[in-house]
């Protein structure tokens, strides 16, 4: 059995303990057996090791041996540069893990620093690591619960759980047994867990569980065995780099044979190998990843998202299912009065004004608005702020908004008993003094409850047991649309009663009201903008059922009878398949544990989906860990919860992921962007020097054209391609498939006939000038190489849309990196002291003219094949 299932002698005996605690010589003993009561801390690695795991990638090797090469062939500019790349993303990397470990450390942070135990019969208070099981504990408001209790004794004891469990609110705690199999978190209203708050009333308890046996301890350990998975980004470009490096070293060996075969000096074919293996690499791809995902990373931040993680930030492209918290993330975890029963009619809060508009000063819509403004134990401070229990405010801003004074209500009718609430008569009264010798007592609670002290309805007459059974109908009624619902009953008394002789019995039924915490204004849109997507939102909460079922319906995420609702004991008799096989269906998942969470994600995973999990308590540590992408609440999140996520939402809004996801599209788009760029410009490179010996002519490049090529066509209009917009259209396709690489939807394809284009084309330059003898042949065919480049990264800033649609200045950074770079392709060329190192000659103004109409044909050729697939969609989506 479990230890909520146990009466309290059950547990003593069990523990060999009792309600005059344990003696200092057993705690001792029972310690050195079991150990401390405090959560175990992982082993990790060294930084040092940490520091050089960074440097095993196989794409950072290969640039460092591009870096050796470029030195040893008198480029150390170039070396200098691919070194610093490889040095920042390695200290990036370090970082990241690195900071990965606070989580566990953030979770040994919320243990109490001292509790209050009895030993020997004496109370005395001790460092909360010394307590073992057995102990007997006392705790009051504003405590921490130092370990795992089963309460013995409470009084009006509530617990803020919601860290833990999820529970939006504070639960009631009470000291009987509890017989159901398999209770949730929150459902254990007989237990107090180590890390949660006690926000009112007291209690005592036996401590059953310490350390890692704890709630928060399992939790802990979940954190401690979850890996980081690894993200898309990061699989990809260790997969892209592995392809390329072969695919080159290939190449390369292929040229440098050729050249052997055709009598070429060795020395010059080694080296024209060695310049295009290094101007093959793509040494600006981790700069130009990293600048893109910073970038972001700052545009995000300005709409409410902190990425701890910056692969994180293109791991947001990839998401196909958002698991998300209800409480504050999809609501706005502010309890809302929202329907009003009263006199058999059911009214909205604005319905229920206009009703008190007219009522009479002893009608039942007066008393009971009298009732929201008087009978709670809610405070307003200096600033206007309620301060309470979450219901009760909701009460109190309800009558504001009727245009009521409750602090002039209070004073009216001033407080002279009550009667608080508890667990076993699950009802609240208090007495005011109405005037003219009078006191009114005016009771809320459970509408069971307080219908079982009503003899009369709210017209007055003796209350039948069909108008009882009536007025619990309407009360389920409300229940049923996943309000909380509360009953609310009157009876008038003379004046100056005993406080022992005022009792909940003859009343005058009311009415009810139901309060929810509503969904933000927002978030119904942002749910449509997953949709239309392709993104499925799913909600994971630790709340009811029936109020998780109600929300998701009215903001979009239960659609059709097809999405289920899944709670606790029903997730909890599934298997892992059966979960996995049935979760494309369940758009809800209720009353749901730390480990049911965790269960959740890598089922969803396991469908070869990417899952982005949101969460603001401890208990959503493992899980935000396991997700492809964590996302924490910023305002209302643990420092558990954060440490564990790469995302962090600084207003806690569901649609400000949605926002993410389009910033994360768009990163993922401007990096393919790069890459299509730089694979077809360095196999145009390849192409040129592969090509000529066939055509016979001369190597028409020296390895130095290469190197030059490969630094300004690489650089800046490269790292400019990371500053693109978004396309329109961004947020109306499906995520990219899980398993999908580079080169997928034709860009592995367009590389192999643009890149073939841009070797022809110096070529053909080349032919010609060499046919009419023209001397100037390889400094055209260099000019020609450089700036059909140019032309390229124009073309590409779309797979799509026309350059003149986007508009050619709609990205000014790239505007001036191609403007520069034809400066400086024209200062190699005329510039004296740049000709000599350059090997170059001044081209004569028709040499000139020629190059850069021969350096528009590849634009010119990637905007007509976008215009055919413009023409092609068109047809294809025409009737």
């Amino acid at each position: 059995m479990e230890w909520y299932q146990q009466t309290i002698d059950e547990v003593y005996a069990h523990l060999k303990s009792s309600a005059a605690g344990l003696s200092t010589k057993d705690a001792e003993e029972r310690k050195a057996r079991n150990g401390a009561n405090s959560l175990s801390a992982q082993v990790t690695e060294p930084w040092y090791k940490v520091l050089a795991s960074q440097f095993t990638d196989f794409m950072i090797w290969v640039l460092v041996a591009a870096a050796v090469v470029s030195w040893w062939l008198g480029d150390q500019l170039d070396a200098i540069v691919i070194l610093g790349i490889v040095v920042v993303d390695a200290i990036v990397g370090f970082i990241q893990e690195f900071q990965a470990e606070k989580a566990m450390d953030a979770i040994r942070s919320m243990a109490a620093p001292l509790c209050r135990v009895l030993r020997d019969g004496t109370w005395t208070e001790c460092p909360e690591e010394n307590l073992v099981v057995g102990d007997f504990v006392r705790f009051e408001a504003g405590d921490v619960i130092p370990a795992d209790v089963r309460i013995t004794e409470g009084f009006q004891i509530q617990i803020e759980e919601a860290a833990l469990s999820g529970e939006s609110v504070a639960v009631m705690k009470s000291s009987g047994v509890l017989h159901a199999h398999k209770l949730a978190l929150a459902d254990r209203t007989n237990m107090a867990f180590k890390g949660t708050a006690v926000s009112n009333g007291s209690g005592r308890g036996v401590v059953v569980e310490t350390g890692m046996r704890t709630e928060l301890g399992k939790i802990a350990g979940l954190l401690e065995k979850q890996e980081r998975v690894q993200t898309p980004l990061q699989m990809r470009l260790a997969d892209f780099g592995r392809r390329l490096a072969i695919a080159i070293l290939v190449i390369c060996a292929i040229v440098f044979v050729f050249g052997l075969i055709r009598a070429e000096d060795p020395l010059v074919m080694f080296l024209t190998a060695i310049s295009l293996a290094v101007a093959a690499i793509p040494e600006a791809l981790p700069a130009v990843v990293t600048i893109a995902l910073s970038l972001s990373a700052k545009t995000m931040v300005r709409r409410k998202a902190l990425i701890r993680s910056l692969p994180a930030v293109e791991t947001l492209g990839s998401i196909s299912v958002i698991c998300t918290d209800k409480t504050g993330t999809l609501t706005q975890q502010r309890m809302t009065l929202r329907s009003v029963v009263c006199a058999d009619t059911e009214f909205t809060a604005d319905e229920f004004q206009e009703q008190l508009e007219s009522a009479q000063p002893r009608s039942a819509a007066e008393m009971l608005m009298r009732s929201l403004a008087l009978s709670n134990d809610v405070t307003i401070n200096a600033d206007g702020q309620l301060l309470g229990e979450s219901t009760e405010q909701a009460f109190v801003r309800a009558t504001m908004q009727w245009g009521r004074n409750p602090e002039a209500l209070r004073a009216q009718f001033q407080r002279v008993h009550s009667l608080s609430f508890d667990s076993v008569r699950m009802r609240m009264s208090t007495v005011h003094d109405a005037g003219d010798d009078t006191w009114v007592l005016l009771c809320k609670g459970a509408p069971e409850s307080v219908l079982s002290v009503c003899t009369y309805d709210d017209s007055g007459e003796l209350m039948s047991s069909d108008s009882r059974e009536r007025y619990l109908e309407q009360c389920r009624r409300l229940a049923t649309k996943g309000m909380r619902v509360l009953a609310f009953a009157y009876r008038r008394l003379a004046a100056n009663h005993a406080s022992d002789a005022i009792v909940e019995e003859d009343l005058h039924y009311l009415g009810c009201v139901g309060c929810i915490d509503p969904p933000r204004a927002e978030v119904t849109d942002a749910v449509e903008r997953c949709r239309s997507a392709h993104i499925r939102p799913v909600m994971i909460t630790g709340d009811h059922p029936a109020t998780a079922e109600a929300i998701a319906k009215e903001i979009g995420i239960i659609r059709s009878p097809r999405d289920r609702v899944l709670s606790f004991s029903e997730l909890e008799s599934m298997s892992d398949a059966e979960l996995s096989e049935q979760a494309e269906t369940i758009a809800v998942y209720a009353r749901v544990s730390p480990e049911q969470k965790l269960r959740i994600v890598k089922a969803l995973q396991s469908r070869g989906v990417f899952v982005a999990m949101t969460g603001d308590g401890v208990n959503d540590a493992p899980a935000l860990k396991a997700a492809n992408i964590g996302v924490a609440m910023g305002i209302n999140g643990t420092e558990v919860s954060k440490e564990a996520a790469a995302m962090i939402l600084l207003d806690d809004n569901f649609a400000t992921i949605v926002n993410a996801v389009e910033e994360g599209r768009r990163v993922y788009d401007n990096i393919r962007k790069f890459i299509r760029y730089i694979l077809t410009s360095n196999s145009g490179e390849i192409w040129t020097i592969f090509l000529a010996p066939f055509f016979g002519l001369p190597i028409p490049l020296l390895p130095v054209h290469i190197l030059w090529i490969n630094l300004v066509t690489d650089g800046l209009p490269g790292l400019a391609l990371a500053l693109e917009p978004a396309d329109e259209h961004i947020m109306q396709r499906p995520p990219r498939p899980a398993g999908e690489h580079f080169f997928a939807n034709g860009l592995g394809l367009h590389v192999a006939w643009v890149g073939l284009l841009l070797g022809l084309t110096p070529l053909m330059t080349q032919a010609v000038a060499i046919s009419v003898h023209d001397d100037h042949w390889q400094s055209m065919v260099f000019t020609v190489l450089c700036l059909s480049q140019m032309g390229h990264v124009v073309a590409v800033r779309s797979e799509t849309e026309s350059v003149w649609h986007i508009g050619f200045f709609s990205n000014p950074a790239l505007v001036g990196a191609i403007a520069l770079t034809i400066v400086l392709q024209l200062a190699t060329l005329y510039v004296p002291f740049l000709q000599a190192i350059f090997h170059t000659q001044g081209l004569s103004a028709m040499e000139l003219l020629i190059s850069l109409a021969l350096s528009c044909v590849v634009f010119a050729a990637v905007e007509t094949e976008k215009w055919f697939r413009r023409s092609s969609a068109h047809r294809a989506t025409t009737p």
